[in-house]
């Protein structure tokens, strides 16, 4: 592992392989990536690979409308398929607020030139045709988002870019962030010291913990989320989009011959447990009966549990630290990450190299707006 470096990126997740990525694609090749596991190991290795645009504040759907982009050139810019696959979003919407809010962001989502539609219950019906919607007031539908593989785009960004001349050093631990002078010095490891003026943490649900070394307090907190696949279900087509029953957040798509299916539990306290339990099962199951009946009996060939790192107002902290130079933030997607990582590390690499992210202003993700009165938070969240 080197001892000095341009940059070090603390995490090796599908978010930091992407800023080495677009680093190295941009000429600063004088990277290290420091990663306590295996590539992909944590929170990306466990996502059930959403990739959508339909978020109600501007600011997120513009990282999407710009991922979606990078999506579909990633397998000519890296040689990696990402299994992207544009089979859609359908949002089921059963209760009086949410059918309001998901009309007024449509107009929004229309405007940034999302292609996304209202529709009836049975236009619903017919995207997925097992689904029940004796309840549902309208839905909304986006073509254009789809499911990807979380691992695939992790691996891929992270071989171009050592292509490039990126270090990776997986099964290193941080053990602090050395400051001085009122800007980043150093990152002291188990392996080794390693002097850097610049710092990202992409470290997800950890980066509240790899800030606190470096002095910084994140309002960044670790979420248990449980997935799992079902034995075959033919029932369900295979262009079928991902289904969200946004109520009670409980998800399904496609999974080779079965189902993947997740819900989150709101009820649940922050931690960084990754074990999955019973009683969550019985409640994924009888939300997911409850929209498709047959799901009943069809068995569970295996589940798993990863890691949201949310935020109070479920956005993302992007960029510079104030009162730590070279100190810079991408963590705290609340379950965003992966769908928002390649448009992060093309931002970032502005950041970085240019002085400033122009492509997408970052403004709004910024660490200091939890002082300030501005703070938007995202309501369609999963």
């Amino acid at each position: 592992m080197r001892s000095r470096a341009a940059v070090v990126i603390i995490g090796g997740g599908v978010i930091g392989a992407s800023v080495a990525y677009h680093l190295a694609e941009r000429g600063l090749s004088d990277v290290l990536v420091i990663e306590r596991g295996a590539l992909g190991s944590g929170s990306t290795g466990r996502s059930a690979g959403g990739v959508r645009q339909q978020f109600s504040t501007e600011a997120n759907c513009r990282l999407s409308i710009l991922s979606v982009e990078k999506l579909l050139r990633f397998q000519d810019q890296t040689g990696w398929d990402p299994g992207f696959h544009q089979v859609g979003y359908l949002f089921l919407l059963t209760q009086r607020e949410h059918w309001d809010l998901f009309q007024r962001t449509v107009d929004l989502q229309r405007r940034l030139g999302i292609s996304v539609g209202l529709l009836t219950p049975g236009e619903a019906q017919a995207l997925a045709p097992p689904i029940v919607v004796d309840d549902v007031l309208g839905a909304t539908f986006c073509p254009t988002d789809g499911h990807a593989d979380p691992t695939q785009v992790c691996l891929g960004y992270a071989s171009a870019a050592r292509a490039r001349g990126v270090e990776v050093a997986s099964g290193v631990t941080v053990k602090s962030v050395e400051a001085a002078g009122g800007r980043v010095a150093a990152v002291d490891t188990d392996q080794g010291r390693v002097i850097t003026p610049l710092v990202v943490d992409a470290a997800g649900p950890w980066a509240a913990q790899i800030a606190a070394m470096a002095g910084i307090e994140v309002p960044v907190r670790p979420y248990r989320r449980q997935i799992y696949y079902t034995a075959s279900f033919p029932q369900v087509p295979d262009a079928a989009p991902m289904v969200v029953d946004f109520a009670s957040s409980m998800y399904f798509r496609r999974e080779g011959p079965g189902l993947l299916l997740g819900m989150t539990d709101r009820s649940e306290p922050s931690s960084f447990r990754t074990n999955t339990d019973d009683a969550f099962l019985a409640m994924l199951i009888e939300h997911a009966v409850r929209r498709v009946p047959a799901i009943e009996s069809v068995g569970m060939v295996r589940g798993w549990a990863g890691l949201y790192d949310a935020t109070p107002d479920a956005n993302p902290i992007l960029g510079a630290v104030p009162g730590l130079d070279g100190f810079i933030m991408a963590a705290g997607f609340s379950g965003h990450g992966f769908m928002h990582a390649p448009a992060t590390g093309q931002l970032l690499a502005e950041l970085i190299v240019d002085g400033a992210a122009h492509t997408v202003d970052i403004g709004p993700f910024a660490l200091g707006r939890f002082q300030s009165a501005d703070c938007s938070a995202e309501q369609n969240v999963i």
